[in-house]
Order: structure tokens, then C-alpha cells, then sequence
């Protein structure tokens, strides 16, 4: 499999990765990262001779992913997907791939506590921090981490692992490494730093106060649009490449990657592969945040509840692509502190790319994990609009839009698989209140979401209520065309 993909229809390492040194770890090889972070170590590999090579591993479930990457050698394909042309590459940066429950947990963290390793990144998804978002503080009831802390010599959660590998590195006399989130948050180092802080403390008083002498936790803001991998995708892959890769990825052309430059020891030159690297990336985040990530919300549920399937069937809808662009610029742009970009141009670019046909990405793919997204992607805007007496009736629209997806049942009657890790509060709070303005309010009660104030924000409370009260009435097509003429 190996010498078949080295021979594909593609671009392919062409440095000697024998040469290549384990030296990032990182946690959660899922379809983002591969088609990101490990495609800007390949170019360096490839354009700049550089020895940066990474060991993946998955923690809790992706077990396939690291079988199939094991079978080809640690080699995988990424795909981007234009409307005229898809161009491929294989990645090689990829020196061994591990799984915990399949290679045992120890040999994970003897890989961690390698001299070598500087840095530990993560893709584990927002819920993978085992926070409250509301809050961005570890959750010490979380069932992974309550179980964690009873046996933190043998820990499941990624916070939990990180602690251990480190509490073993500072054992054996060995550096820390930085601890790098590429998650989609905003402060997302901060987060990480929070986590393990708080975890290394429930543990270990001196521990914790090691790590915070000895560790950095970088923030960073990744962007690249990587749909969930389909047998279509694959097919499609072997059909441009020749080779078929079940370890392969389809993207976007378009890539972005804003990190802290705070590393204890080391990184690799990211900047000569097109990535920025900033004292401080927060403005960037929040940037992408809201206006990225909280327009593509805001598409995906009422895409959705309106039937359609892709975020491009999305923009073929005029009354969408006018509120999407209007929610970027007059509610989004406003409430950032990003400077020297031009916000409009790059609202354009995000229609632009939301409109590419060929990248296929599913409405129901961005509306998982709600309960996460919604307080960095339209909640914390809501709170500085209120603060200035601004308007945000689209981030209203938004959230209710939010509200009737986790109602579990679409405009036609057919049930929604809501996938979300809140999902049997949110389902409580559906089950246990009737339809209309008392659903509304059951749900603004979720306070890991809402927080304690939102709830009370009578301006907050009746534009939700207005537009979900619509959305019942008229269903998402009319009500999305309804707030379009009121532009």
C-alpha cells in the first residue's frame, strides 16, 4: 500500500522521512487536523527540509483511522476540492500512529515523555475539554474527569493524559513541552491552560505548580472548511488519485492558521508554510469565530429546518446568503477588536467559499455539539450588543433557529438526530415544557449554556421568542425571508 501511494496521481513526499523526528504528539486525528496542522508540517518537510514529524493518536473512539493510517505506512491523502479542479497530496509527516485502547495507554505516554517531544497538540473538539463553556472552567463532575481523578495514573481524558505525561516528564528530570489547542474556541489555550491547571491541582499541589512554571499553553486560530469524510469523498479521491485511501480527506483550497508564538521548546518554522505568528490571537479567533463559525451556525440549523442538506444549497437561496452576509457585517464586525482586516472583504471570501459546490458540507454536520458553539459563536456578540443598546435580531434568529433543530422534530414531522453532549438536558428541557414561548423559556434555563444572565435580558428573551414563535408559524424558509426584507 505504501510504494501505491507513493506512485499516486498526487503530490508526494519527496524528502527522506527516515529523517523525520517525533517531536509534536498530538491528540485527536480526525479529518480537520489531518487536512490542516500535519498538511503545514508536509510543506515544510517537502519545501524547507524540516525534521518536524508527528506521532497521532486517538484516545476514545477512531480506531479505524489509526488502523487504516498503520496499513499505508503513516501515509494518507489530502484532497482540496475546487469547483473546477481537485488537486491532491500525500502527507508523510506522519512517523507513527497510536490508539490507547488498542496500544495500551502506557505506550501513549512513554511517547509523550519521549526527550524529544516540545509539543502536545490537540483536535478533541470542544467537548473534548470537559469544560463548561459558559464558564471556560474544568468541570470536575464531568464522568471522565471524576473518573480520571480516582485513577489519575491510568486517565482517559485528554486532560488527564496531558497531566500524566507531564507529571511523568517533571518525575524523570525532563523538560515540559507546550501545550498547543487547534480547537475551535476562543482563548482555546487559555481553556487548555484552565483544564489542566485545575485537573493538575485535584492532583498534585506541586505538580500544578510546576506546570505552571514550565508549561505554555499557546492559543491559536486554525480555518480550513473540511467536510465529514464520505464514501463519496473516497471515491472521488481514488478517482483523481488512482489510489484508494480510506485514511483520506477532501477540503477546501483555502487554508489559515494565526498562532501565539509561546513555546517552552521549540517549534517548528510554521511561517514558512503560510501560517501568521502573533503575540496575541485573540482578535483573530473572535473573528473567525463569529463571523465564520456563527454564520455557518446560523445556516446550519435553519438550513436544515428548511431542508437543506449543504451549506451551498444554503447560498443558492438568496434570502440565506443576504442574512448570512448581513449577520457577518452588522451584528458579527462590529463587536470585534481585530485590527487591520478588512472585515467586508473578508465576509466576501466566506460567501465565496460557503458557495463552493463542490465541497458538499452537510447542515447537519455544523449543527452538532450546539451546547458548545453557541456561547462563543452568537452568545457573547448578544451580550455586547445588549451592553450597547445595538441590535442583533438575526443572532436572536440564530439561536431559535438552534432552539427548534434540538426540538428533535423537522418542518415535515421527521425526527432530527441531534447529536450534542448536553442532549439529555436539552431533551429534558423539551420533554418537560410545552410548545411555543414556554419551550423558549425552558431552554434559556439551561444555564451551561445561557449562563445566569441571558435569561434575564427581557430584550434578549423576546426577540428569541419572537423568531422562534416564527418559525413555528411560517417554518424557516418564510421566516428567514421575512428578516431578509427587514435589511
Amino acid at each position: 500500500m505504501q510504494n501505491m501511494l507513493l506512485t499516486a496521481n498526487a503530490s508526494v513526499p519527496g524528502y527522506d522521512r527516515s529523517t523525520l523526528v517525533p517531536r509534536i504528539v498530538h491528540l485527536g486525528f480526525g479529518a480537520f487536523h489531518r487536512a490542516h496542522q500535519a498538511v503545514y508540517a508536509d510543506i515544510l518537510a517537502q519545501e524547507y527540509g524540516s525534521d518536524w514529524g508527528y506521532t497521532e493518536v486517538n484516545l476514545i473512539g477512531g480506531e479505524q483511522q489509526i488502523a487504516d493510517l498503520k496499513r499505508q505506512d503513516n501515509l494518507y491523502t489530502v484532497a482540496e476540492m475546487s469547483a473546477d479542479a481537485w488537486k491532491a497530496r500525500v502527507v508523510g509527516v506522519v512517523t507513527e500512529a497510536l490508539h490507547a485502547q488498542v496500544d495500551g495507554l502506557e505506550t501513549v505516554l512513554a511517547k509523550m515523555c519521549e526527550p524529544q517531544v516540545a509539543i502536545v497538540s490537540l483536535t478533541i473538539t470542544e467537548k473534548g475539554y470537559c469544560h463548561s463553556p459558559a464558564t471556560g472552567q474544568l468541570m470536575l463532575d464531568h464522568p471522565l474527569i471524576a473518573a480520571d481523578l480516582q485513577h489519575p495514573h491510568q486517565p482517559t481524558s485528554a486532560p488527564g493524559v496531558v497531566v500524566e505525561a507531564l507529571a511523568r516528564r517533571k518525575a524523570a528530570g525532563l523538560p515540559a513541552f507546550s501545550v498547543m489547542s487547534c480547537d475551535n474556541m476562543p482563548e482555546n489555550g487559555h481553556v487548555m491552560g484552565n483544564v489542566v491547571r485545575a485537573y493538575a491541582r485535584a492532583v498534585d499541589s506541586d505538580l500544578a505548580l510546576w506546570i505552571e512554571k514550565n508549561v505554555t499553553f499557546p492559543s491559536t486560530m486554525v480555518d480550513r472548511i473540511v467536510p465529514a469524510v464520505t464514501p463519496e469523498t473516497l471515491d472521488k479521491i481514488e478517482q483523481i488519485t488512482g489510489v484508494r485511501d480510506p485514511a483520506g480527506v477532501a477540503c477546501e483550497p483555502f487554508r489559515q492558521w494565526v498562532i501565539e508564538d509561546n513555546f517552552v521548546a521549540g517549534r517548528p518554522a510554521w511561517e514558512n508554510a503560510g501560517a501568521e505568528l502573533v503575540a496575541d490571537v485573540v482578535p483573530f479567533e473572535e473573528m473567525k469565530l463569529r463571523m465564520l463559525n456563527g454564520s455557518h451556525s446560523f445556516l446550519a440549523y435553519l438550513g436544515y429546518l428548511a431542508g437543506y442538506q449543504h451549506i451551498n444549497d444554503c447560498m443558492e437561496d438568496d434570502n440565506y446568503r443576504r442574512t448570512a452576509y448581513a449577520l457577518m457585517l452588522k451584528e458579527q464586525a462590529p463587536t470585534l477588536k481585530v485590527k487591520g482586516v478588512d472585515l467586508a472583504r473578508y465576509a466576501d471570501l466566506l460567501i465565496a467559499r460557503y458557495s463552493n459546490p463542490a465541497l458538499r458540507h452537510r447542515t447537519w454536520q455544523i449543527a452538532m455539539d450546539g451546547s458548545q458553539k453557541l456561547p462563543q459563536r452568537m452568545l457573547d456578540s448578544v451580550r455586547w450588543h445588549l451592553a450597547r443598546n445595538s441590535a442583533f435580531s438575526l443572532l436572536a434568529l440564530g439561536v431559535a433557529g438552534w432552539m427548534r433543530y434540538v426540538g428533535g422534530v423537522d418542518e415535515q414531522g421527521n425526527a432530527i438526530e441531534v447529536c450534542d453532549p448536553l442532549l439529555s438536558t436539552v431533551q429534558a428541557a423539551v420533554r418537560n415544557s410545552a410548545e411555543g414561548e414556554a419551550r423558549v423559556k425552558a431552554l434559556l434555563g439551561i444555564d451551561a449554556i445561557f449562563g445566569n444572565e441571558l435569561p434575564l435580558e427581557t430584550r434578549f428573551v423576546g426577540q428569541v421568542t419572537a423568531a422562534y414563535l416564527s418559525l413555528l408559524e411560517y417554518g424557516a424558509k418564510a421566516t428567514v425571508a421575512k428578516y431578509a426584507q427587514m435589511l
